[in-house]
């Protein structure tokens, strides 16, 4: 008697145009007979179910009594900010423990003090953070054209400290520099440049100015100002200060009573009184 086909292994013969081709059968075997398969979708679940427990751990982990935040450290010496501004600072930024703490909201909310001009903070284990501030340097007054009173750094960048402050960089002596927004870090070169040369004849220059025409003004300390122009390729304005002090021994005893120079012209000066 002969035996019945097996119709999982069936394959269908078709036959169309005198050819014929072999197609697999409805019934060949599905998920459950590819052990291959099977093997790669267990994996999966396995990566996956890891992946889950890791992440309930650390999010545990954090979350545990035994990581608050008890101190901070500030890593150098200040002058212009305040243990009380860092206290202050430090309530709002030191939220959560050692692992949720949000470093880049502490650092803003840092850099936000007066005379900071840049923080770092890092985790310091096992429970504390480490902050460390650098502070402006100012090296003068800034008074742009709008009338806004702030003060500039070391670097050229102008920063703003509150009218109290203001007032002590006036006591110190500061020199103030004025001009357009954005000029500070020009002004700030052209005064050492100017400050160089006129240290020659024991001058100093306490106010320098930029116009938005871009013509400069300086006011020595002795109270002389001197009208220095624009500056141009073939007369730059350092050899205009230079052709004053070089002349100044020469002239000095005529600048009683005179309180401008006009360095405009291309090969000289001229003395003249300042118009009230």
């Amino acid at each position: 008697m002969a035996k019945a086909p097996d119709r999982t292994r069936v394959a269908r013969v078709v036959a169309k145009g005198g050819n014929t081709r072999v197609q697999p059968g409805a019934d060949e075997g599905g998920f459950w007979d590819r052990p291959v398969l099977m093997n790669l979708v267990a994996d999966l679940f396995f990566l996956a179910g890891a992946a889950l427990l890791f992440w309930t751990g650390a999010m545990a982990v954090q979350r545990l009594a035994m990581f608050p935040l008890t101190h901070l450290v500030v890593t150098r010496p200040l002058e212009q900010v305040s243990r009380a501004q860092i206290e202050h600072v430090a309530r709002g930024a030191m939220v959560g423990n050692f692992f949720t703490v949000n470093l880049d909201a502490a650092q803003l909310a840092f850099e936000r003090l007066p005379w900071v001009r840049r923080a770092d903070v890092r985790r310091r284990w096992p429970d504390g953070l480490e902050v460390t501030l650098e502070e402006h340097r100012a090296v003068a007054r800034w008074t742009p054209l709008d009338g806004e009173a702030r003060l500039v750094n070391a670097q050229g960048e102008v920063f703003a400290i509150g009218p109290i402050a203001h007032a002590g960089a006036v006591a110190m002596g500061l020199p103030a520099f004025s001009g357009p927004d954005g000029s500070a870090t020009t002004v700030l070169r052209k005064y050492q440049e100017f400050a160089a040369s006129l240290g020659a004849i024991g001058r100093q220059p306490v106010v320098v100015s930029l116009s938005l025409r871009q013509a400069w003004q300086l006011k020595l300390d002795d109270g002389v100002l001197l009208e220095l122009g624009r500056d141009q390729p073939k007369h730059p304005l350092v050899d205009r200060v230079n052709r004053f002090t070089a002349h100044y021994a020469a002239v000095s005893h005529r600048l009683e009573g005179v309180n401008v120079v006009d360095m405009r012209y291309p090969n000289g000066f001229a003395l003249r009184a300042h118009k009230s």
